[in-house]
């Protein structure tokens, strides 16, 4: 059984920074991408950032420059370095992973989900 477990939000004045931790544990075999998302209420979820196993990183638009995500492949850990924050950032942020684990002793290719922490950017 595989978890997701994210940490680090919280509440922030504008031009903050807040650090989100999220520590994968489990039969885990191998992780390959691993990301952040963001959802609003009512609104699609969206990509902030994403990382591979070899360390290439996307981001979106609104957070280049300002966010760095990494990952710490010992830990099975993934970071989001949040600078310059904006109250447009205010969101439920969720770390996702897709990874090959074992499951009744197969390997087993899947994507897997923290269970989201709040993110208020707010004076």
């Amino acid at each position: 059984q595989v978890q997701l477990v994210e940490s680090g939000g919280g509440l922030v004045q504008p031009g903050g920074s807040l650090r989100l931790s999220c520590a994968a544990s489990g039969s885990i075999l191998s992780i390959n991408a691993m990301g952040w998302y963001r959802q609003l209420p009512g609104k699609q979820r969206e990509l902030v950032a994403g990382i591979t196993s070899g360390g290439s990183t996307n981001y979106a638009d609104s957070v280049k420059g300002r966010f760095t995500i990494a990952r710490d492949n010992a830990k099975n850990t993934v970071y989001l370095q949040m600078n310059s924050l904006k109250p447009e950032d205010t969101a439920v942020y969720y770390c996702s992973a897709h990874l090959l684990s074992l499951i009744m002793g197969a390997p087993s290719l899947g994507d897997y989900w923290g269970q989201g922490t709040q993110v208020t950017v707010s004076s």
